[in-house]
Formats: structure tokens, sequence, C-alpha cells
């Protein structure tokens, strides 16, 4: 798929999510929104994504490309999602949060994760997406990578979250589900 790099296929990575109509959806790190707008796609008008990023530029393009494609149920968010509560989404308001290709490019993870359990309603799901550790020459260096056992134990924290299992990310990334209990 083009801007993803060629590394991955977020369409049919996207069927995988469990999404339906009318869901609330957040997609922290939304970049020019390769993932927003299908699932922005999927929700249907009754649905609503919220693509929070802290480059202008990328979200400019995404508005762009939802205009495009006659999608009104994408909202933007410029947001340093190192800030809890920077999102702006009120605590559990989001059946989903994804955060694809976003946590190797972060020292802080741990708040990233933070305002994303805060968000996520109980019941909702958190999928987190991004590069396998030793994949290859592909990617950012290694040791920008978490690999998959220590971002389980970011994302479940001391309580109230469960690794509900893996989602096939292709070769070079990891898919993770975990649901807020």
């Amino acid at each position: 798929m083009p801007g993803s790099g060629g590394f991955m296929d977020p369409g049919r990575i996207a069927s995988s999510f469990g999404l339906s109509q009318g869901m609330r959806v957040a997609d922290f790190g939304s970049g020019a929104g390769y993932f927003t707008i299908l699932m922005a796609k999927l929700l249907g008008d009754s649905g609503l994504v919220t693509a929070v990023d802290l480059m202008n530029p990328a979200l400019e393009t995404l508005r762009a490309k939802a205009k495009m494609e006659g999608l009104g149920n994408i909202q933007t968010v410029r947001s340093n999602l190192e800030v809890l509560g920077s999102s702006g989404l009120a605590n559990d308001s989001q059946d989903m949060v994804l955060m694809a290709n976003l946590l190797f490019q972060n020292s802080n993870k741990e708040s990233i994760i933070s305002e994303a359990r805060r968000v996520v309603r109980p019941g909702g799901s958190i999928i987190v997406i991004d590069w396998r550790k030793r994949a290859g020459g592909f990617g950012p260096p290694d040791e920008l990578r978490t690999d998959e056992e220590e971002m389980k134990r970011l994302v479940m924290g001391n309580d109230g979250f469960q690794f509900v299992g893996p989602i096939d990310a292709g070769i070079f990334h990891y898919g993770l589900i975990f649901k807020k209990i």
C-alpha cells in the first residue's frame, strides 16, 4: 500500500480489528491516515475516528484525503500524546485505540500507553502494531524496537487489561490486541 512503505497491508490488517458500524475509534499517531481512512469506511457515518498526531502537515494531508473520499466521520487532533489528557478525548470514551508504528518513535512509551488506557472504555480494546525486533535490515534500528513480551507488560500494566491475542501484521511487524476489563 502506498505510504506504508510496502512493509504491511493496512487494509487486510484493519479488517481483523473487529470494527463495526457506529464505533468510536482513536488512531494515536495517525500520521497521514492510512489506517484512519480504512477504519472510517468500516465504521460508516454513525461511527467516528479521531486521528491524533503531533505533526500538523500529516493531519492536513489526512483532512484532504478524508474530504476527497467524502468521509465526514473523521476528526483530527494535534497533540503530544506523551502528556496525559492531551488527546482531548474523555475518559472511557473510545471503543478502540490503535497505535500503529507509533511507539518505536518514542522513548516515553508508558505515557502514550497511559493516555490510550485512559480513553478506552471498559470492554474496549487497544491494538498495538509495531516493528518486530531482529526482522532484518528494514525499518528503525533494533534498539528503538520493543519486543512483544515487553509491549504486553507495558500495555497490561498492573491490572485492568488482558491480552486477547496477536494480529497478523506481516513479517516485519507484530500486532497485539488487548481488552480493558
